[in-house]
């Protein structure tokens, strides 16, 4: 199966080519069949006839009060009225056409010359007929009448859309001929010796020339103001782009391409301004903006070559900017400079065409490729319309630059569509191998992790196993060394013997007690210790009162610091046991915010502190308390028993 983008790109060139054929093959009128008396223009006659501006004037003026007159005769002098001697009249062949030249001086003082056009229609017809004339530029047009009693009726006065008579064909409605026949004068003024170019004029049945008029009128006049309205969006949706990526320069060529179209087709869609300087400025700016269409559009297509020719586009560029200069109205006001005007625009194009289709054939760019095809139409398409334009052939043929600027734009589209596509297919290549290179990243640190797990785990263990043997060596170690050698010295009895041996079991109790994994619950852990200790201290004849209420988890409790905990809670108790000659001990918890209290408390014989503040006991518990980041405050008093409190925070920023 081919590839989509090769399949496209044919696709493309094949439009583009049938594009063209269809605008050489719709300049020809429709011949519908069967043939009918309207197939063929009708034959006219010419006369002419030299005025004065003031003639001019005088016969506008006239044209204008018989529009809103009454009356249908219309009042003239001989000289301003169709010559009525047979021998000024000819033959013509239509289409009539004086080419423009390339600079030319246009004034009232050279004068004017008004151009009859005569049309006989046959008597007999009964059908509605119609006036059609494709292409007219002269000044406004006018469409007489012979009256039945020799005078003139006016039927057409065109100064109303005289700004706009260059791009509407003429239509004109008729009545059926009748008996009588018709006798028709088109009067059409112009500048003497100027340019002007006038089609074959064609009279015949109305519903016939109707079709013809309308698709002319679509073609000439519809269809490029829907060019440049569809610009307009894209040109716009280009600037939007353009002003969030000011670097892609190409978005915001687009964009100038198209205004500068917009301007040039301001003719289509606006009217032309009733001041003379006005118009003249009005022309100027819709016929420089063609040049600078076509820069552009160079500019553009250029900047997806890979080595940008800087001293082309500059030569480019001031070529545009001296013909819009120089051809500014305001110096040169009575030249026409229209052919020399886009004869440089079509040089500019040409030279730049060119070189794109050169670099398009080196480079092997399929964006620049089908680019520089369409500018090469372009290009042909711009050659057409300056012939038509300067009357040098074709006269009866519109202009087809607005087709050749949307096939333009159509390559422009695909090239920028290429150009995102490429960016977003390397962009998904990139996060690709990013992502690649990312699992094989993140394989490499999971298996370090993992590494780092077992190293950590097994210091934990090591640590752990140093903290136990350091806990055994000085506590159950020495407890054992000591009645071994007072055992073997004979200072110590039996009964002694076996209270240092429980002593060493209940140690080793409590280290095995903290080992065990209590979910940081000081409840659980406490409740662990009263199980342990609890037969010992019925031995001893303690009655022991349970007052623990729930207690919040100690994120910090570890198995270190519950030792410490149950060290402290065990010496308490032995305390108790050996030195308080008591009854009754209490074991009470309480949760006051930000720490919590254990207590124990007991009913017997007390004691001075004063006495016992530096012995080695209490020292050891107060730096146990401090390990554990908490206080340690023992109460007594002779006669009134012990209370010991142990507080430790909630929360514990620092480890002891």
């Amino acid at each position: 199966m081919p590839e989509v983008g090769p399949l496209l790109r044919r696709w493309l060139m094949l439009l583009l080519l049938l594009g063209t054929c269809a605008l050489a093959q719709a300049q020809r009128l429709p011949q519908p069949t069967p043939r009918h008396a309207g197939d063929d223009a009708a034959p006219a006659e010419l006369a002419t006839t030299a005025w004065r501006r003031d003639q001019l004037d005088a016969w506008w003026s006239a044209l204008r009060r018989q529009s809103l007159a009454a009356s249908d005769q219309l009042a003239l002098p001989a000289d301003l009225l169709p010559p009525e001697d047979a021998t000024a009249w000819r033959p013509v062949t239509m289409p009539d056409v004086r080419a423009r030249p390339g600079a030319a001086v246009v004034n009232d003082a050279r004068g004017y010359e008004m151009r009859w056009y005569r049309l006989q229609l046959p008597a007999g017809v009964d059908e509605p007929q119609a006036l059609y004339l494709p292409r007219l530029v002269t000044l406004s047009a006018a469409v007489l009448a012979r009256h039945p009693g020799g005078g003139w009726r006016l039927l057409l006065d065109n100064q109303h859309a005289e700004r706009e008579q260059w791009a509407q064909p003429l239509w004109l409605p008729l009545h059926a001929t009748g008996t009588e026949g018709l006798e028709l004068v088109v009067a059409l003024p112009v500048p003497a010796g100027s340019f002007h170019a006038v089609s074959r004029i064609w009279v015949g049945p109305r519903d016939v020339l109707e079709k013809r008029w309308q698709w002319r009128v679509r073609m000439q006049a519809g269809l490029p103001q829907a060019v440049s309205l569809t610009l307009a969006v894209l040109g716009l949706f280009a600037l939007t782009l353009w002003l969030r990526r000011p670097d892609e320069a190409i978005y915001g060529l687009f964009a100038a391409a198209a205004a500068a179209w917009m301007v040039r087709n301001l003719h289509y869609y606006v009217s032309l301004p009733a001041s003379p300087v006005a118009q003249d400025w009005f022309w100027w700016a819709t016929h420089a903006s063609m040049a600078w269409v076509m820069v552009t559009a160079l500019l553009f297509a250029l900047r997806f070559a890979r080595r940008r020719a800087r001293w082309l586009e500059r030569g480019l560029i001031a070529a545009v900017v001296v013909v819009s200069v120089v051809s500014m109205p305001m110096w040169l006001r009575q030249i026409d400079m229209v052919v020399l005007q886009y004869g440089v625009t079509a040089a500019v194009a040409a030279v730049g065409t060119l070189w794109l289709t050169l670099l398009a054939w080196r480079e092997r760019c399929t964006e620049l490729r089908v680019m520089a095809l369409a500018l090469l139409i372009g290009v042909a398409i711009g050659a057409h319309d300056l012939a038509v334009l300067a009357g040098w052939a074709w006269p009866e043929h519109f202009f087809w630059m607005p087709f050749a600027t949307l096939t333009v734009m159509l390559s422009f589209l695909h090239a920028v569509q290429r150009r995102y596509v490429g960016a977003v297919e390397q962009v998904q290549a990139e996060n690709s191998q990013l992502q690649e290179d990312l699992d094989e990243q993140v394989s490499v640190l999971q298996a370090q992790n993992a590494q780092l797990r077992e190293v950590e785990r097994q210091q934990a263990l090591l640590l752990e196993r140093q903290r136990i043997m350091a806990d055994m060596h000085d506590g159950l170690g020495s407890s054992l060394l000591s009645a071994l050698v007072a055992m073997e010295q004979g200072s110590m009895s039996h009964e002694q013997c076996v209270e240092v041996l429980r002593e060493c079991v209940d140690d080793l109790r409590l280290v095995i007690d903290s080992l065990e994994p209590v979910g940081h619950d000081l409840v659980s852990l406490l409740a662990t210790m009263r199980y342990r200790l609890g037969k010992r201290l019925q031995t001893g004849g303690l009655k022991l009162d349970w007052d623990v209420q729930d207690l919040p988890p100690l994120a910090w409790l570890e198995p270190p610091d519950a030792l410490h905990v149950l060290r402290l809670m065990q010496e308490a108790l032995n305390n108790v046991l050996k030195h308080a000659g008591a009854s009754r001990v209490r074991m009470v918890t309480r949760h006051h915010g930000s720490y919590i209290e254990i207590r124990v408390e007991d009913d017997g014989a007390g004691f001075d502190l004063q006495s016992i503040q530096h012995g080695r006991g209490l020292k050891s518990q107060i730096k146990r308390a401090q390990r554990l980041g908490g206080k340690l405050r023992i109460d007594s008093s002779p006669g009134h028993g012990t209370r010991l409190s142990l507080r430790l925070p909630v929360e514990r920023k620092n480890p002891g």
